[in-house]
């Protein structure tokens, strides 16, 4: 039949060209081979359905672990593919938290390991000075350090360190690159490696937290620590002005500043169960500290939105708040049906929502009662003392032009946005929750919450 060659000259054309493929492999030298195998693995698990993974993923490991002369080749391979990988994410919005956070939610310690390790290597690429401020405290959370001594002795040491033989580490290594590379595009809240602006930039490496922060943290620990209520509700509220007067602070320096302060963004993870009683604690706090909350269900995060002087307080504050929550849920139990059917579900889930309207209510008192002392002149300094002023007529424009502008970002960052209705089918899950919101000291708590 005219129009192509026969089936077997296919077969033969086909394997001249393996044939031809391998010894331009073989004449480029192992590391680019290597290279070459381990690329056109992740493209297939990558690219494979569900109904085909284990497929690709075996096919895959085996191919990169077969050889054990080849492993320090394939050990350069993998931190060479990660880092554009890693690279990829970061500029289309992801951060290093948020790699950790969706491999924690969908994969196993060893693959986020392997990811803080990735970020770790990935992260040689750039002087401190290239990093902003929370993108170094999101490093040092994570805990990223390179500890291997050469580039090929990487996956050695990781396979000894969590006891993973070759194949079984090369697997680990093909499902994380899988999830990394499904990862869409998302709204940014910050520059990406090397485009920090300059006047934000830090002269070195990032050791600590802005000074405000920890003075309120220390108040904050102090009212944890003390065994007498009186001492604990007095020096919460102290914190709590100290943070409420540094955010007018910040409003009032922001009128006569040369260059213009602008909303900034962060995210804060909100993990199952609950997400939603957990998401509304959350906008709670954001909304008394004049910043707004976007929810992304599907990767597990909040976007928060508002002038860095507030951000930090509302993660901390948020923490806070929820540990406590958390605790008191657990505190009041299990619950049951007449029938001895659980009922435990119905009644976490009302707890917290109402646990979250209460912390509403209280902190938008707070913030009101703040804004009026401000208003009124009454400003109080770092330590703890307070002192009269004159009052400043601006401050109430210059904070409403804030809340302005933190809308106007939100509306750029997010044109189409949706509500969620919210059931509660508990009452005494609803008691309960506002019960132990009213009892909660508003103070922050260092630490992460992860479920």
């Amino acid at each position: 039949m005219a129009g192509g060659p026969t089936a077997p000259d296919t077969e033969r054309s086909e394997s001249r060209f393996t044939v031809g493929k391998r010894r331009q492999q073989q004449d480029s030298g192992p590391d680019e081979a290597v290279g070459g195998l381990l690329e056109q693995a992740v493209h297939r698990v990558v690219a494979a359905p569900a109904e085909g993974l284990d497929l690709a993923l075996d096919t895959g490991a085996s191919m990169l672990a077969a050889a054990p002369g080849q492993w320090p080749a394939v050990s350069r391979a993998l931190l060479g593919y990660a880092d554009t990988a890693v690279g990829r994410c970061w500029s289309v919005g992801w951060r290093p938290a948020d790699l950790a956070r969706v491999v924690r939610r969908e994969l196993k310690p060893a693959h986020l390991a392997l990811a803080v390790d990735l970020i770790a290597a990935e992260g040689r690429r750039y002087p401190a000075a290239a990093l902003d401020r929370r993108w170094h405290e999101q490093l040092r959370e994570l805990a990223t350090e390179v500890w291997w001594t050469g580039d090929e002795d990487f996956l050695t040491g990781f396979a000894g360190r969590h006891r993973l033989d070759r194949f079984a580490l090369a697997t680990v290594a093909l499902e994380l690159l899988r999830v990394w590379g499904h990862l869409p595009p998302v709204q940014p809240v910050g520059p990406v490696p090397g485009q920090v602006p300059r006047a934000s930039r830090p002269s070195g490496p990032v050791t600590g937290e802005p000074r405000m922060l920890s003075r309120i943290r220390a108040l904050l620990a102090k009212a944890e620590s003390t065994e007498y209520p009186e001492e604990a509700e007095a020096l919460t509220a102290k914190a709590q002005q100290l943070m409420a007067q540094h955010s007018i602070d910040e409003a009032l320096l922001a009128v006569t500043a040369a260059a213009a302060d602008t909303p900034a963004a962060l995210r804060i993870g909100v993990d199952s169960p609950y997400e939603v009683p957990k998401t509304m604690l959350l906008d709670a706090v954001a909304a008394a500290n004049r910043c707004r909350v976007v929810w992304a269900k599907e990767f597990g995060f909040c976007t928060i939105v508002g002038f860095d002087a507030d951000l930090d307080g509302v993660e901390l504050l948020y923490t806070s708040l929820l540990v406590q929550a958390t605790a008191a849920m657990h505190k009041a139990g299990s619950r049951q049906h007449l029938d001895g059917a659980s009922r435990t579900k119905a009644f976490r889930q009302s707890f917290l929502v109402a646990y979250a309207a209460r912390i509403r209510e209280r902190l938008a008192t707070a913030t009101e009662q703040a804004t009026q002392d401000a208003a009124a002149g009454r400003h109080l300094r770092e330590d703890g003392t307070a002192e009269q002023l004159t009052p400043d007529e601006r401050l109430l424009p210059a904070l409403a032009a804030r809340e302005q502008a933190v809308d106007a970002t939100i509306g750029r960052m997010f044109p189409k946005l949706t509500s969620q209705r919210v059931r509660v089918s508990d009452g005494e899950g609803w008691a309960a929750g506002r019960a132990a919101a009213d009892r909660a000291a508003l103070h922050g708590r260092a630490g992460a919450i992860r479920g």
